[in-house]
């Protein structure tokens, strides 16, 4: 994607007239093509995916970005052309094995809307045939930020997502912060260069003809385990046995930014740029670190690597050994108390990071994802650093001195600007005091005093019997965990409340996203007791350092990495290995059912996903008595 400016963020909210982005987007299979580093050629591939308004046909396998603001509306008039479904049949008899692959919904990940009706209700499958308008109402007190929206339609949401079924939902926002109310970081930024960057992992496979046991072939493999597609094979996502740990790496794919897989992005030095990140992918960890390239070095050449050894010589001699630091100050769409400075920002799927990136010098930079420690990864597999893309850097400011302090000015500046002049005082000695963002945080600190009920969450992977179940609990005991049942409310949460959440994991690690509310984190204790959620703490309780707990405490997210040490494998005697993770949130707003589940993807669709309900407190209106199933949308109106 190449470098654009974004829209004057300082121009006045629009008038009483309601604004409103409609989308026209088709489901349909969608014969293209994608790069493949290993033969320095494209694939062919067929794949579920979207047409209709914005979708770009030369990168079919990103979903366009929707833009809007503060109190205005969305609509997407989804229409669901894939073939008829056999596995999609009403009643849902199975619905922890991944199936309905043609069935379909939408859901609009870290939005504050409703999730009932036509809202953000992801407990409708859209079937084929169907023609389905979802609403989004966005509330004009609704934080500006990054987030995204993507398929998910509980039995098939990985295969779609895979499939390039994502994309990025933008709120822009102006409003100035004032002596009673914060603003929006949108005002302090304006004016620097914006990327927006939906990092996806699309596992595309070619395949064996039909067999019996095997009704769409197996996968085509070298004789290392890499995906295989020869001439005249086009790649798909057909199965479920395109996921699984450690699936991701062995393939040999490539994380595509953007619908494209090593991009090269055009930059100048010294200018500030914000990059808002998504990690629209299934299930495996990405660490992403910027290194300068060696002078002459950054040619289009880097983008054939055959092998994993390969990619590691060519990081290796065309890439340095110094990362550049940069400043995150927004998670998952919401700006951070403080920006932080840091050379390595670990996301798991479903996580967004904002960050102001400035490149110091013309030799350009490599974009990498670096090697992570086991236990902080998705997969707990050490894993080779594979390229992401490349950033051409023209001659424009030298940046001398710290990289923080440079963008620290930068803001000092726009502020000096554009900041109101009673709070502009405080916000500047904000900015210079450790780059603090006081004044544009959207939620207030949940207070210890505030919180009225408690709630424990415990995921856990039960692998003692051939058939493996994905289960969650509704306390810390593992026994208590279940498979997602949709004829099962889980959590009736009063509207109004103040919960404080205590989660764990009692099989490997698992990325916690809860739908509609928002959460702050209170701690984050490793097996030997400590908070490693302080800015500074250090997380070694694996053996590794893992960065990506450090600076947390307070933060406010949608979706967290709940991790464990617990693997299959021994541990020490006394050694628990469990996290345990605290986090309040409050209710506000809005009633109805919704879902809280794992964000890897493939776990979700076999059942590690609980059905929520946020009732009005005084039992009015609750729970229904019926059931919660996953309604079918039929042609023919059978429900």
């Amino acid at each position: 994607m190449l470098l654009s400016a974004v829209p004057d963020a300082t121009r006045p909210l629009p008038g009483p007239t309601v604004r409103e982005r409609v989308l026209n987007l088709n489901v349909v299979m969608t014969d293209g093509q994608l790069y493949n580093p290993a033969t320095g050629l494209n694939d062919k591939v067929r794949l579920r995916s979207y047409n209709g308004t914005d979708v770009d046909p030369t990168k079919p396998y990103v979903s366009p970005t929707i833009e809007i603001r503060p109190g205005e509306t969305i609509r997407v008039n989804l229409d669901n052309q894939l073939p008829a479904d056999p596995g999609c049949a009403p009643g849902d008899h199975m619905p922890d094995k991944p199936h309905c692959f043609n069935g379909t919904n939408l859901h609009t990940h870290g939005l504050w809307v409703n999730p009932a009706g036509n809202g953000d209700n992801v407990l409708l499958s859209i079937n084929p045939g169907v023609k389905f308008q979802y609403e989004y109402n966005v509330p004009g007190e609704h934080p500006s930020g990054t987030f995204w929206y993507h398929t998910h339609r509980h039995g098939s949401t990985a295969l779609q997502v895979s499939s390039g079924m994502a994309g990025a939902l933008i709120i822009r926002g102006d409003r100035l912060p004032t002596l009673k109310s914060n603003g929006d970081l949108d005002t302090i930024v304006a004016g620097m260069p914006e990327r927006i960057l939906v990092m996806q992992q699309i596992q595309y496979a070619c395949r064996t003809a039909p067999s019996p046991g095997h009704p769409h072939g197996t996968i085509k493999q070298t004789i290392k385990g890499r995906y295989l597609c020869e001439p005249g094979d086009v790649g798909v996502i057909e199965d479920y046995d395109q996921f699984g740990p450690g699936s991701w790496p062995a393939s040999g794919r490539y994380t595509s930014i953007n619908g494209e897989v090593l991009p090269y992005f055009n930059a100048v030095q010294g200018q500030v740029e914000r990059w808002r990140m998504i990690h629209a992918g299934v299930r495996d960890t990405i660490s992403l670190q910027f290194f300068k390239a060696k002078p002459g070095k950054l040619t289009k050449k880097l983008r054939l690597i055959k092998s994993a050894e390969d990619e590691e010589k060519v990081i290796r001699e065309n890439c340095g050994t110094e990362a550049l630091p940069y400043s995150v100050v927004a998670a998952d769409g919401l700006t951070m108390a403080a920006g932080q400075q840091t050379k390595l920002t670990t996301f798991q799927p479903g996580y967004r990071y904002d960050a102001l990136v400035v490149f110091p010098d013309t030799a350009g930079y490599c974009v990498i994802d670096a090697q992570a420690p086991k236990a902080g990864t998705v997969n707990a597999l050490a894993v080779s650093r594979q390229l992401l893309g490349f950033v051409n850097v023209a001659p424009g400011t030298k940046v001398t001195g710290n990289v923080g302090t440079y963008v620290t000015d930068a803001l000092v500046a726009n502020a000096t600007k554009v900041i109101p002049a009673d709070v502009q005082p405080s916000v500047i000695a904000d900015l210079k005091a450790g780059m603090k963002l006081t004044r544009f945080v959207p939620h207030p600190t949940i207070e210890a005093s505030e919180v009225t009920g408690t709630q424990e969450l415990t995921f856990f992977i039960d692998v003692s019997t051939p058939d493996t179940k994905f289960e969650v609990g509704n306390t810390l005991v593992t026994a208590d965990a279940k498979p997602y049942d949709p004829n099962r409310i889980d959590r009736a949460l009063k509207l109004g409340g103040v919960d404080e959440w205590t989660l764990q994991s009692h099989f490997v690690s698992h990325p916690f996203h809860i739908h509609v509310n928002p959460f702050q984190i209170v701690s984050i204790i490793d097996p030997n007791g400590k908070d490693v959620s302080a800015i500074g703490s250090i997380d070694d309780a694996g053996g590794d350092v893992d960065p990506q707990y450090a600076g947390l405490k307070g933060v406010w997210k949608d979706t967290l990495w709940i991790k464990s040490l617990i693997n299959g494998n021994s541990l020490p005697e006394g050694f628990s290995g469990i996290y345990t993770v605290k986090v309040r949130t409050r209710y506000e707003r809005y009633i109805g059912e919704f879902v809280l589940h794992c964000h890897i993807l493939d776990h979700e669709d076999q059942g590690m996903m609980q059905n929520v309900a946020v009732v009005l407190p005084d039992g009015n209106v609750g729970a229904p008595a019926g059931t919660p199933q996953q309604l079918q949308v039929n042609p023919h109106g059978n429900h």
